[in-house]
């Protein structure tokens, strides 16, 4: 603990110190974020406020676009405040907090992902137990584990990273403070918990990963039974967007904690940390509700466009 104390606050890598680009950084990313904003929290309020979108499918798409709210609330904005301000300072406690959410909100997005896939599964292939497995206490109580999943890894984590003392540096080389980069200032030896971490990475991330695919492949062949071509049609147009998510989210953060740390360039860190931390959330409302009418209708209906739709046909009547 006494060397833990020696750090009190660690210095964030800048995407530049030129300040036009700076302030380049800030409104891109400004940009981004807002679009993140809105486009989730539509998808909320709408399955909120739509009781036509009261089902387990959307139940789990509204817990989808809380958590990708959450991670890129956890890391944007305080890179924004940086680019802005001119500074790289974050304090040892926002560290911490940064480190535990932003694990966490990853962690029980890909849990959640697999309870989709799950959800997929029993509605294709079990059409006549569906409302009786997916009852709504069962629906809470997947999306309760998720969530609890996620913070108890992200817990474990953070307590593991922090419980090493760092003494060689304080400079993160990441705009947000990542386990990878912070186990690179620790002047304990780190093969033992970077080996650790990455076991158990893979040993969830593996299971989660097993269980989508067995999932989907029992999907596909279900859905190739189906003789009506419009019935597959619909079939593989609700189940490739979820696929596509978690093909993309895995392979993105795979790539990102489960390369030895050693063997990458701060460059490519960079690179590698704003794809996976801001594709899926960005991503994830386009693919979820732009093909989805059901959604899009309800949207529509809450910011009153049928309303006004209605009005501007009565005017212009001949």
């Amino acid at each position: 603990m006494s060397n833990q104390t020696s750090v009190t606050e660690f210095l964030l890598l800048g995407f530049s110190d030129v300040r036009e680009l700076q302030i380049l950084h800030f409104v891109v990313f400004l940009v981004i974020y807002l679009a993140v904003l809105v486009g989730n929290l539509l998808i909320v309020m709408a399955i909120a406020l739509d009781h036509h979108l009261h089902t387990p499918m959307y139940f789990f798409l509204m817990n989808l676009a809380i958590l990708d709210l959450g991670s890129i609330s956890v890391t944007i904005p305080k890179s924004m405040v940086n680019s802005l301000m001119n500074t790289r300072l974050i304090s040892y406690p926002g560290c911490v907090a940064q480190l535990f959410l932003f694990v966490g909100f990853i962690t029980t997005d890909f849990a959640l992902l697999t309870v989709m896939a799950y959800n997929r599964y029993v509605a294709i292939c079990q059409p006549l137990h569906y409302e009786r497995v997916m009852n709504w206490r069962a629906c809470i109580q997947m999306a309760a584990g998720a969530w609890i999943c996620g913070i108890v890894h992200s817990a474990l984590h953070t307590g593991n990273t922090f419980r090493l003392p760092f003494c060689q540096s304080n400079v993160i080389n990441q705009f947000f403070c990542e386990i990878p980069q912070l186990l690179k200032l620790t002047c304990s030896d780190l093969y033992l918990s970077e080996v650790g971490f990455i076991a158990f990475g893979v040993f969830i991330g593996m299971n989660c990963f097993v269980f989508i695919i067995v999932s989907y492949v029992q999907i596909f062949k279900a859905v190739l039974r189906i003789p009506s071509k419009q019935g597959r049609y619909k079939a593989f147009s609700t189940c490739l967007p979820h696929l596509i998510v978690v093909t993309m989210f895995l392979s993105i953060s795979s790539f990102a904690y489960l390369k030895p740390t050693s063997s990458s360039t701060s460059g490519l860190d960079l690179l590698v940390a704003v794809l996976y931390s801001m594709v899926p959330p960005v991503t994830s409302p386009i693919i979820y509700s732009m093909r989805n009418k059901e959604i899009k209708n309800a949207v529509k209906k809450m910011i009153g466009w049928r309303l006004f739709t209605k009005t501007k046909r009565t005017v212009f009547l001949p």
